[in-house]
């Protein structure tokens, strides 16, 4: 028979799980009836509400009390639980009042997780950056394994290269930055197969291997990996991209942009560049007439063709009137 507190713990895991009879729980922990109904009046003057109740269905559960009781987590609730408030901390629930909250759990989460655990939770939270926050729609979650993440982070911190498989193919790459954007998640990443950056939706990678390699740090394609896979988002998917600069602010035009089907970059002060695409030339011209601002259309050069035969058109439709 184990000793009281190793007991009372392997217990109190039991009834946080589901509720089981006395004569279950008696012979999980190898004791008698009369040892476990001292267990669970233990467990009682804790703080923890463990309900008794009879019949064929009867048995012990864990229920709610007037307190809040110590939790135990196995090792991958412990690393989803603080993975979670790590992500609140950072703004991502879009609940203002909550912050200070949010930081004091998690600072009790770190100073209890054990190193093994502590590491997989610093490296996902040191290799991950939030997207900007958005209102109105947004696209369907992409549910992404733990597993892949962590693996994604790990190798971050070390400067270690990944296998990873997208379908049916594999690539190596140099990962560099998990981004968080909409509940979706990104990894910007150097392909060693084609040698280019990308912003790969981690929704896509069955499975990640890290790979015995290290890796020298590269020139980031982009100052703000965060603005990169905003590009990337607003720019690939669809059929046809555009590039165009605006005649306004930039915090103009962001103000009538989803972020989720455009990307705005300020040039100057009265000037700024907008990333954006559609499945149709017709359709990426129809948003720019809405924007009510002068615009040049740096390219495709389908859009710029397009868009001069529609001011022709308008041009001769009131040159008589």
């Amino acid at each position: 028979m184990a000793s009281t507190t190793p007991r009372l713990l392997r217990l109190l895991a039991l009834l946080q799980d589901r509720a089981h009879t006395g004569r279950e729980l008696a012979e999980r922990l190898d004791v008698t009836d009369r040892t476990l109904r001292h267990d669970i009046q233990r467990l009682r003057e804790l703080g923890y509400p463990v309900h008794a109740e009879r019949g064929a269905i009867g048995g012990y559960r864990l229920g709610r009390g007037a307190t809040m009781p110590p939790l135990l987590l196995d090792d991958d609730e412990a690393v989803a639980v603080a993975v979670a408030v790590g992500l609140a901390e950072d703004g991502s629930t879009g609940i203002a009042d909550i912050a200070e909250q949010v930081t004091k759990a998690l600072g009790k989460l770190d100073q209890i997780l054990p190193k093994r655990l502590q590491r997989k939770v610093s490296a996902l939270r040191e290799a991950t950056a939030i997207g900007p926050a958005t209102t109105g729609s947004r696209e369907p979650d992409a549910p992404v394994p733990a597993a892949v993440l962590t693996t994604l982070a790990g190798a971050i911190r070390d400067g270690a290269t990944v296998r990873i498989a997208v379908n049916d193919s594999s690539a190596e790459i140099e990962p560099y930055r998990l981004i968080n954007w909409q509940r979706r998640w990104y990894l910007v990443a150097y392909s060693l197969e084609d040698h280019s950056w990308s912003a790969f939706p981690v929704s896509r990678i069955s499975h990640a291997e890290r790979g015995s390699r290290r890796f020298a740090a590269r020139s980031l394609p982009d100052d703000d990996l965060v603005a990169f896979v905003m590009r990337h988002v607003a720019t690939t998917g669809w059929r046809v991209q555009a590039r165009v600069t605006v005649l306004a602010p930039a915090e103009t035009v962001i103000a009538r942009i989803n972020p989720a089907v455009g990307v705005v970059e300020a040039v100057d002060a009265e000037t700024c560049v907008l990333y954006t695409g559609a499945d149709a030339l017709e359709t990426i011209a129809i948003y720019l007439s809405m924007l009510m601002m002068d615009f040049r259309v740096d390219g495709p050069p389908e859009l710029v063709a397009h868009i001069r035969t529609l001011a022709r058109r308008y041009t001769e439709s009131v040159a008589d009137a």
